[in-house]
């Protein structure tokens, strides 16, 4: 335990709250919720990308009398790294330790790391003020501070008590989230403004899935709808990139979620903001389909977490879901295609083997969704899943993010082969890139099993040592190219057409792969006859079209000649027709159009 005499009166005394986030557009509301708790507090907002050095640095530049440090899942294991280093450059400064990673097993954290002086256990944003109170009274004295809370404990805080025995306290939550500040300040948000900023309208969850932290509280706390409209007014009059909402299902309440959607549905057409909510789908009303029909392209995007469509596998994790509504609700959100869609499957659920895990994929990724996300099952701290170890002889490791080794349904060979398709899946599919010519094989060299297609590919990548290496955009190209000659039997004259095609629609269109049979030149007189004609004929195709210069025409549009349909690509039989398509690269995403030119033009 650090026991202080005292702080430096020469410096100033100051109370600095650390986020190390997992990347620099992240940001990090916990210290931001505790900044506005604590007059005169700041916050610091560090990487897990960043040297230790560098993070240090930092840390000691500001010489904080009282340094919280947010604890997560992705920075814990730098945090003590952190915490080992700290006591010998900041000797008298007080450590505060919160979140998620520390809320649970604190004695062990504590006794592991005696320089933390106290752990906050739970939410902050109203015991930590009375512990700040406590150490500016105590001029910043630990030890007068503990005999202090030897009396009159606060909720909330864990320390050491007079002998050096660890008091845990008890976890606590903010019964009312009104009380709660605005935790963006005005004069920041013009500098975050192109960061993904997180923002809650609600603490706790409905459901009690056993993987899930949410699980470790009882019930929902919700945000009043006028603090929430004045929140989103602040975000869009700054018009920043991207709200994350992070209610864990944000449609768990109509009446609440519901006027949300309204009030952004309502904002002025120029507004830029997307916002981010993570559903239930199968929940989704036909009231709130009908808003979401009518949302402005972009406005927002959803997280549908599925996990799974074995029902005894959601079964063992107390999960419920309702796979028709799914289905047809995922159809009619895509059709609408107004905005992005992205689901979730986890990998080791109980009982799910690779079979199980087979027909889950097919279900999933036959959604055709903007995103199929692959997660590893991870043992948190406080989450019921803790019960289901040694029922499914679960292994995992000790550290961050304890993420599933093996079970009884799939050995630690299945786990790591399944690492290597993930990150191929990502590659390809997540990445948006070779997707018709995915479809192409899938449907033809597959008959529609797209698990059996990736599983194929994955191994052919490993055989390729290609999982230990790094890979540009480009070269992507060529892999799935020489794979799919030596191993589906595709022919190569299909596959550059359909790879051109990919090419064009994916990457913003500005990747053009060497081994591909590009026709610009070839057709370069019939391209420069479209171009140079009367702007009326371009018109035809482009409405907007305006002539600016040469250059400009090159990075936003593009004429390719194809010898075959490639847009029938999902059929899995290319039907061999002349086809000629002109590509609008200002469109996100990037659109094209058939382009019928003269006999003259077409045979040149």
């Amino acid at each position: 335990m650090a026991l202080h005499s005292g702080y430096d009166n020469k410096a100033q005394a100051s109370v600095v709250w650390l986020a190390i986030n997992a990347k620099f557009p992240h940001t990090c509301p916990a210290v931001r919720y505790l900044r506005e708790a604590v007059p005169g507090s700041r916050i610091l907002e560090l990487t897990i990308n960043q040297p230790l050095s560098d993070l240090l640095g930092e840390i000691y530049e500001n010489r904080p009398a009282v340094l919280g440090i947010a604890c997560y899942i992705w920075n814990i294991r730098l945090v003590r790294d952190l915490l080992a280093i700290l006591p010998d450059i900041l000797p008298d400064t007080v450590i505060v330790c919160g979140g998620p990673e520390v809320s649970y097993e604190t004695r062990a954290f504590m006794q592991e790391f005696p320089m933390v002086d106290y752990v906050v256990r739970g939410e902050g944003e109203e015991c930590v003020p009375q512990l700040v109170d406590l150490l500016e009274r105590s001029g910043f004295d630990c030890k007068a501070a503990n005999g202090a809370l030897d009396r009159c404990p606060v909720d909330g805080i864990a320390w050491h008590d007079a002998s050096g025995r660890i008091c845990e306290g008890a976890a606590v939550t903010v019964p009312d989230l009104s009380v709660l500040p605005f935790p963006y300040r005005e004069d920041e948000l013009e500098t975050l403004s192109d960061r993904i900023l997180y923002y809650e309208t609600s603490r706790g969850c409905p459901f009690s899935c056993a993987y899930c932290l949410s699980c470790a509280t009882a019930g929902v706390r919700f945000l009043p709808l006028p603090h929430v409209f004045r929140d989103l007014d602040r975000f869009t009059k700054h018009n920043v990139r991207q709200v994350k909402f992070v209610d864990r299902t944000f449609n768990a309440n109509p009446s609440h979620f519901l006027p949300i959607l309204k009030y952004i549905q309502a904002l002025p057409s120029a507004c830029r903001t997307n916002f981010h909510f993570e559903v239930a789908v199968d929940y989704l009303s036909e009231e709130v389909m009908e808003v979401l029909r009518c949302l402005p392209r972009g406005r927002v995007q959803l997280e549908i977490g599925i996990q799974s469509t074995n029902e005894s596998v959601l079964r063992a994790v107390s999960r419920v879901n309702h796979w028709e509504k799914i289905q047809t609700n995922i159809a009619r959100l895509m059709h609408f295609g107004n905005m992005h869609l992205h689901v979730d499957l986890i990998i080791g659920l109980p009982g799910e083997d690779m079979a199980s895990f087979h027909r889950s994929f097919n279900d999933v990724f036959s959604l055709h969704t903007d995103m199929l996300q692959l997660g590893f099952l991870k043992f948190l701290k406080g989450a019921s899943m803790m019960r289901l170890v040694r029922p499914y002889g679960y292994r995992y490791p000790s550290m961050a993010p304890y993420e599933v080794l093996s079970s009884d349904a799939m050995s630690y060979g299945d786990i790591r082969w399944l690492h290597s398709f993930e990150k191929v899946f990502e590659l390809y599919y997540n990445a948006g890139r070779c997707r018709h010519t995915v479809s192409f094989l899938i449907a033809g060299a597959e008959g529609g099993d797209a698990f059996a297609f990736w599983r194929k590919f994955t191994d052919w990548w490993e055989r390729q040592g290609f999982h230990r290496i790094g890979h540009s955009a480009k070269s992507l190209y060529g892999h799935l190219f020489h794979f799919a000659r030596t191993c589906c039997g595709a022919g190569e004259e299909e596959l550059d057409n359909l790879l051109r095609y990919d090419a064009l629609t994916a990457d913003g269109g500005r990747i053009r792969p060497a081994l591909l049979r590009w026709t610009c030149e070839d057709r370069k007189t019939p391209a420069d006859r479209f171009w140079r004609g009367p702007v009326e004929q371009v018109q035809r195709y482009l409405p907007d079209f305006s002539f600016t210069s040469w250059q400009n025409l090159r990075h936003r549009y593009r004429l390719e000649w194809f010898d075959f349909d490639v847009r029938e690509a999902e059929t899995g039989a290319l039907p061999r027709r002349k086809t000629i398509l002109l590509f609008d690269f200002t469109k996100e995403p990037v659109s094209c159009c058939p382009v019928s030119l003269d006999e003259r033009d077409e045979t040149e």
